[in-house]
């Protein structure tokens, strides 16, 4: 029972773009747009704000709980850990190579285990997006366009980007809108298109709550006026146990 809730979609799953300099077969949309000189000083402000590319660069450890899902990123070493109740995944994120276990237990079914490693894989694109976004702006292959000013939902003023992508990602067809306070430079809303060419978005919702993490800034609260949602646990340690990436049980959050 648990392998196959592991297996099937995990409700926020939306296999946002992996801007981690990792190609796609597929082409990005013709009409995505290039980035302008105003889109990449607003990004830049947006990165400097947030600790700048050397605190990004600097920082190795990720932690943090997404949809009842618990995970570590050492960024250094390219390991992900992911967790939900009993399951546990140890991969490689340029590999996609690791293990899986289920109640303490490695799973040694080959088909099996493969499809869960794939599943993991796709895991840490998606949940780690939906952490670090902000840092990806200037990415290989992302491209932005300033599009104006708009009001957020919460009234504030702040200028707004287009983001679409060029031959990278798993999924390059898609596009978002991004708000950045005009206040704080930060990023305080988003709005997800699954394909460049939809009128209305799949979901509109904040990026607030910033707090400070080590050398840089990530915000948790991703709610809108249909609901509560909030990225919680969020850790940037300078070192983790031993324990992280070889566990074979859940272990104690960060």
């Amino acid at each position: 029972m648990h392998l196959k809730r592991l297996l099937q979609p995990l409700g926020w799953l939306c296999l946002l773009p992996l801007l981690f300099n990792i190609l796609a077969s597929e082409p990005a949309h013709a009409q995505a747009a290039t980035t302008d000189a105003k889109a990449k000083a607003i990004a830049q402000k947006v990165l400097r704000n947030m600790g700048g590319q050397k605190g990004w660069d600097n920082t190795r450890f990720l932690a943090w709980t997404f949809n009842g899902q618990y995970q570590v990123w050492d960024k250094h070493q390219n390991k992900f850990r992911w967790e939900k109740d009993s399951l546990v995944a140890i991969i490689d994120t340029q590999t996609k190579e690791g293990k899986v276990y289920a109640d303490g237990k490695e799973l040694t079914g080959q088909e099996e285990v493969q499809k869960l490693k794939e599943r993991a894989y796709a895991l840490w694109i998606n949940n780690s997006y939906w952490l670090v976004m902000p840092f990806k702006l200037q990415d290989p292959g992302v491209q932005l366009k300033y599009v104006g000013e708009e009001k957020t939902m919460d009234g504030a003023v702040a200028d707004v980007l287009q983001m679409t992508f060029e031959n990278v990602g798993l999924t390059p067809q898609n596009k978002y809108k991004l708000w950045v306070d005009k206040k704080q430079g930060l990023i305080t809303q988003w709005a997800f298109y699954r394909n460049f060419n939809d009128a209305e978005p799949s979901f509109t919702r904040r990026w607030t709550d910033y707090k400070t993490y080590g050398s840089i800034k990530l915000a948790g609260n991703r709610s809108n006026d249909k609901g509560e949602f909030l990225i919680t646990d969020i850790a940037a340690p300078a070192q983790v146990p031993a324990a992280v990436f070889n566990s074979p049980k859940p272990i104690q959050k960060l």
